[in-house]
């Protein structure tokens, strides 16, 4: 990534723009082809995403190529229900995303979380009215760098385990989940949110002969796999899901926590809000 600085200077003021790109692969890909995959990722479609951006879907379409041309490798897939990104195309985006925060100057109280935990702050932050807040959906690995990085001031995380690499923040434990298996043999497709290392902690226990094949971003390629898998209880509730546990839930249960570095009167009103919701 580099950054260009325009200028206009006159007697009164002086106009300051920070400029982004990436460099994949030695090729250079603009700010403006990583908005578009962006929104791709966002709407779920290029022809949603087109309309967003007010663009024509062949443009989008000619972006995403671009970036794919310079990665080497696929960055979307198309899904009976739309066009997903791939993990190298969530990388790409997360990134972006991650450096537009660090260049914004007038950034706004920024929260994270997972989608394992998305409907819940997103309820939270409406219920107490932040409307000044934004809210970052990635995985707990993105979010405690964007955390240590100073560029978000509180996080949710699924994977209890992170809070040894977050010794600098404060933290409040606000709620539990369990976590449902579904067993379809040795091969497994791991989800990219929850708690998985405490998952697969469990089977590595019980001396479980098994082998991760892949990994998804994708919640609908996670359920129509025809893999083993681990997805926390929590979300398939909030998606009106049922699916058969091979173990009860409560075998895999572990806490969600908030991270922020000192708790003011907003952290506060964030963490009493989830813990009075119960995640459990």
């Amino acid at each position: 990534m580099r950054k260009g600085l325009n200028r206009k200077t006159n007697d009164k003021d002086v106009e300051i723009r920070t400029e982004t790109y990436q460099v994949i692969n030695g090729k250079t890909v603009t700010n403006r082809q990583l908005e578009v995959l962006s929104a791709v990722g966002s709407h779920g479609s290029l022809t949603a995403a087109a309309a967003s951006l007010g663009v024509s879907v062949p443009v989008v379409h000619k972006y995403v190529s671009q970036i794919e041309d310079a990665a080497g490798l696929p960055i979307t897939v198309s899904t009976p229900l739309g066009t997903r990104l791939t993990a190298a195309g969530k990388e790409i985006v997360d990134k972006h995303n991650a450096t537009e925060l660090r260049c914004k100057d007038d950034r706004r109280f920024t929260v994270c979380c997972s989608p394992v935990t998305e409907d819940l702050m997103m309820s939270v932050i409406s219920a107490l009215k932040m409307t000044e807040a934004e809210l970052i959906i990635s995985d707990d690995e993105n979010n405690l760098r964007m955390m240590k990085e100073g560029i978000a001031d509180y996080a949710l995380l699924d994977d209890p385990m992170y809070l040894f690499e977050a010794e600098e923040f404060e933290w409040t434990e606000v709620g539990y989940m369990g976590m449902v298996m579904v067993d379809n043999g040795p091969s497994f497709i791991k989800y990219r949110y929850g708690a998985q290392r405490v998952a697969y902690m469990y089977l590595d226990s019980e001396d479980r002969d098994y082998k991760i094949d892949s990994v998804t971003y994708s919640l609908p390629e996670l359920l129509g796999s025809n893999k083993s898998f681990f997805i926390d209880e929590f979300l398939l509730i909030r998606k009106g899901l049922r699916l058969k546990s091979a173990v009860d839930p409560k075998m895999l249960r572990h806490t969600i926590n908030s991270i922020y570095r000192t708790e003011t009167k907003i952290i506060s009103r964030l963490n009493k809000a989830l813990i009075a919701r119960q995640i459990e």
